[in-house]
């Protein structure tokens, strides 16, 4: 299914040199999809960051993203509303997800936490959106040409260096990350960890402007809506380029979504 009209979006999944050199697939993944509502179109998209010390965590990262996605299908098909959704609801699909995860552990003799991801969600509708986050990486958004851009929840990182929280941890039911956002969001973007100290100023709590000023200039000059696979392709390239690969080794992944007219004066803001 195509995301709905008007929104023109790229996105990539780049594997880490240090899983390259280590033999390792790249853990993270990421899904866009086109969701019929009660109120209209709604687009999900869904980002999840395997841990890098879990045996299987691309395999789990993979799960959680079709499994979060299918319960937001269901809901949106019983009738529901984006504006009905609460924290309590996300919390019983993260429980879920993580259950998916378990049985599919124990089915194969695994432990759950080989398994372990974390997982960013956006559910955009035309006048609305909900955000949800476990664990690191970051949700940005902005509300229209001259906003500026502006993070949803700060990643999320534990007492020791690279350590955060996933779906299959034990407090990942206290730690759900919910906001619910009753306005239009024109642009969006979700990334993994992998660039997050490339988009995000930790010391100031700010988001890198000039980044997503200059990365979303050809997303809303693409020819068509919905996914665009050259830019894709190109974004790829770029995730996975010297220029980024000099100063992150981990797998990256970035969603851009907007909605702005291509024809919009002063796109560089």
């Amino acid at each position: 299914m195509k995301p709905p009209s008007l929104w023109r979006l790229a996105s990539a999944s780049a594997i880490g040199t240090s899983h390259l050199l280590s033999g390792l697939p790249c853990q993270d993944s990421q899904a866009i999809q086109a969701l019929d509502s009660v109120d209209g179109p709604v687009l999900v998209v869904v980002v999840c960051d395997g841990a890098g010390s879990a045996a299987y965590s691309d395999v789990g990262s993979a799960m959680a993203v079709s499994t979060f996605i299918g319960l937001v299908d269901v809901y949106m098909a019983k009738g529901n509303r984006l504006r009905e959704l609460t924290r309590d609801i996300v919390v019983s699909w993260i429980e879920a997800v993580a259950q998916a995860l378990e049985t599919h552990a124990e089915g194969n003799g695994h432990a759950v936490r080989d398994y372990a991801c974390t997982l960013l969600a956006a559910i955009v509708g035309q006048d609305e959106a909900a955000f949800v986050q476990i664990g690191d990486g970051a949700i940005v958004v902005s509300h229209g040409e001259a906003d500026g851009w502006s993070y949803v929840f700060w990643p999320q990182h534990g007492e020791f260096a690279n350590t955060t929280n996933f779906v299959v941890s034990l407090n990942a039911l206290d730690v759900v990350e919910f906001d619910f956002a009753p306005r239009c969001i024109q642009e969006f973007a979700l990334f993994s960890d992998g660039i997050e100290k490339l988009v995000l100023h930790d010391e100031t709590r700010t988001v890198h402007q000039t980044f997503f000023n200059s990365m979303f200039i050809p997303v809303r000059k693409a020819p068509s809506e919905g996914v665009d696979e050259v830019l894709s392709k190109g974004l790829h390239d770029y995730l996975a380029s010297p220029v980024i690969c000099d100063r992150t080794d981990d797998d990256k992944t970035l969603v851009l979504a907007t909605r702005l007219s291509p024809s919009v004066e002063g796109l560089s803001r």
